[in-house]
């Protein structure tokens, strides 16, 4: 396989897997082609690649940086913007974690707490199955929702990330 044709094949790829971590296809794709570049690239760039339109381009590469796991790479004497991916693995999964608990677990945590404290008056048997499983279900979510947050405060400890390099 020519490398034109691997890097077209990943950035694909990458694209359609990501709708499984919550973003649209041309988002994920800008984040795979900023990740396997090895320099920076500027807006034109990005949309010459994947052959989208300024706007397109533009609202993603915003997303992106909303995510944290892109930023701008600014070039003494250029007026062009360019973009850099993260590259680190380790620090790119911490953001992802971070940014999914916060756009789809928290909203979800409200919603069971308010559905499964909300039937309280209703004495049915219906009812009464309803509220212990929702109130199971948000313990739950509450449970892997803070063992997300622990993992990634354990990341950005110096000292955890000094242990984990020299385990390496």
């Amino acid at each position: 396989m020519e490398f034109s044709e691997a890097k077209n094949k990943f950035i694909q790829t990458w694209g359609a897997l990501g709708s499984q971590w919550g973003i649209n296809k041309t988002m994920a794709q800008i984040h795979a082609l900023l990740m396997v570049s090895p320099d920076a690239l500027s807006m034109e760039d990005i949309m010459e690649e994947l052959q989208i339109s300024r706007g397109n381009a533009s609202m993603n590469l915003r997303a992106l940086m909303d995510w944290g796991i892109i930023y701008k790479d600014l070039k003494p004497g250029e007026r062009k913007e360019y973009f850099i991916a993260e590259k680190d693995l380790d620090e790119l999964a911490v953001k992802i974690a971070k940014e999914r608990s916060r756009r789809e677990i928290k909203p979800a945590l409200k919603v069971l707490k308010d559905v499964s404290s909300g039937v309280k008056d209703d004495r049915s048997v219906e009812a009464k199955h309803f509220t212990t499983q929702t109130s199971k279900l948000y313990d739950f979510v509450l449970k892997a929702d803070n063992m997300i947050e622990k993992v990634t405060e354990l990341k950005d400890n110096w000292m955890t990330r000094l242990v984990m390099k020299i385990m390496k």
